[in-house]
């Protein structure tokens, strides 16, 4: 035991659910005591039983605060129900373990020798089998010595940077287009002299994913990108496109389509150092960025509120795949839920995903995607002006997987053509920058009823309104 690492400080996340092992005599209400406020702590005596131990520190966990939980848990079976109830509430369960020596134990318990004995052993006998278990962070006190002077800091969720206050300009689905994300840079007002990329005036570009695939330049899209944030000017979480590139990198089994394979051609190309800095890269981004004193949320997919500022494995889920749930459709692609749709949270979320030909405002989230790999646009929301700019796709790189995701009233993108449904057909509008709120939203009449792939603007329509207003006026049928 003592061959183990020794600690300098306990560490626990600010949300989590913290859990005192040890058998009886081992001072775990003491270390409560020391580092937890009463209201934290959640002792296994003064409750009748562990069901209602472990319903009250669930409704802090529910609420978003803290709680810990002072009890044997000596046995494996006995922490059953404390991951459990982690899991219920998508926090980490962090095991604090005090395995003190069994003479020290029996010396100041009351507790039968024989029983102290017993619970010694079975700790000693399961405590490494902690992680397959499902605890996380495990860190074990060997003496009274440590458990009375080491620190105990309480570290942030790793994208929780409430911190920072912006101004920010979150951009949407990159998918390789390297050409058009410069374009955007330089039409946001930054400075991209010398191969990177930083604005003057000290707003911060935030990236939703999506960096790879698709487009014709993804190793130019994320050299830029990891200069960015190395340097401080960008924030960046992972897409799925990201994270299975990050997947193939490692080694793992993945099919490579919708342009990974000429990602991977690209790095390897490019050589071993680059692909491991890649792979370094994607592997250390938080899955979701909390900003602005919790106003804010990007996450690649979106996010509801009561994942905001989580972890596990279900809010990972979410955060790069969206509101799926293993069902497909006819062609054999998932189906993502509108979760915009009920959303009613106080933070604004911002994310992509899912392209559509402008940026979508639903309640309080906008969905910065719109398709540049496909044809359409690259996107960013500026915060907290809450106005948006985009820039037009130099070419069409990649046909739209499917058909598009028509709802009645809503623009959508598919197979390279900009269209949208009212439930009875095609009707081609006009794609104009849209800024929020959603009341200042021009709404140009019905234009001309077609086959939806039949319209197509021309780029200058989308950065340049009034063009865009008089090229409404003259719709034309493409054969």
């Amino acid at each position: 035991m003592s061959a183990e690492p020794a600690l300098t400080e306990l560490t626990v996340p600010a949300l989590s659910l913290v859990v005192l092992i040890g058998a009886h005599g081992a001072g775990k209400s003491t270390l409560a005591a020391r580092h937890f406020a009463p209201e934290e702590v959640f002792a296994q005596a003064d409750y009748p039983d562990v069901p209602s131990l472990l319903s009250a520190a669930g409704e802090r966990l529910a609420a978003g605060r803290l709680a810990v939980l002072d009890g044997l848990f000596v046995r494996p079976v006995d922490r059953v129900p404390v991951t459990a109830l982690a899991r219920a509430h998508d926090v980490k369960p962090v095991p604090v373990v005090l395995d003190l020596p069994r003479a020290v134990l029996e010396a100041r318990t009351a507790a039968p020798a024989d029983v102290v004995a017993a619970q010694v052993a079975e700790l000693r006998r399961t405590r490494r089998g902690l992680h397959a278990e499902g605890f996380r962070n495990e860190q074990v006190l060997f003496s009274d010595e440590q458990a009375g002077t080491l620190p105990l800091r309480r570290t942030p969720l790793r994208g929780d940077r409430r911190d920072l206050t912006g101004p920010f300009d979150v951009i949407g689905d990159v998918h390789g287009c390297l050409p058009e994300l410069r374009d955007l840079l330089r039409d946001l007002g930054y400075d991209l002299s010398g191969g990177g990329a930083r604005h003057p005036r000290g707003r911060t570009a935030v990236f939703v994913g999506d960096l790879v695939d698709r487009g014709p330049d993804s190793l130019g899209v994320l050299n830029l990108v990891m200069g960015m944030v190395a340097g401080g000017a960008a924030l960046c979480v992972p897409g799925n496109h990201d994270e299975k590139l990050c997947r193939a990198l490692a080694g793992k089994a993945v099919k490579a389509m919708h342009g990974l394979d000429v990602t991977l051609a690209q790095l390897e190309q490019a050589g071993p150092d680059v692909q491991a800095q890649v792979r370094t890269f994607i592997e250390t981004l938080p899955t979701q960025l909390v900003l602005d004193g919790g106003a804010l949320i990007v996450a690649h997919a979106g996010l509801p509120a009561h994942y905001h500022g989580r972890g596990g494995g279900r809010v990972r889920s979410f955060a790069l795949y969206g509101d799926v749930n293993g069902q497909r459709d006819e062609l054999g692609l998932p189906i993502r839920r509108d979760w915009a749709a009920d959303y009613h949270g106080a933070a604004l979320v911002v994310y992509g995903h899912t392209p559509h030909a402008a940026p979508r405002w639903k309640g309080h989230t906008v969905n910065v995607d719109t398709g540049c790999a496909f044809g359409g646009h690259l996107s960013a929301l500026r915060y907290p002006e809450r106005t948006t700019l985009s820039v037009p796709a130099r070419a069409v790189y990649a046909p739209r997987p499917g058909p598009c995701p028509c709802r009645k009233g809503e623009w959508v993108v598919g197979s390279g053509q900009w269209v949208g449904l009212d439930g009875g057909g095609g009707v081609a509008h006009t794609l104009l920058t849209i800024h929020h709120p959603p009341s200042t939203i021009h709404h140009p009449p019905s234009a001309i009823r077609h086959p939806p792939s039949a319209i197509r603007h021309p780029p200058s329509a989308i950065r340049h309104p009034p063009s865009a207003i008089r090229h409404h006026h003259q719709p034309r049928r493409l054969k």
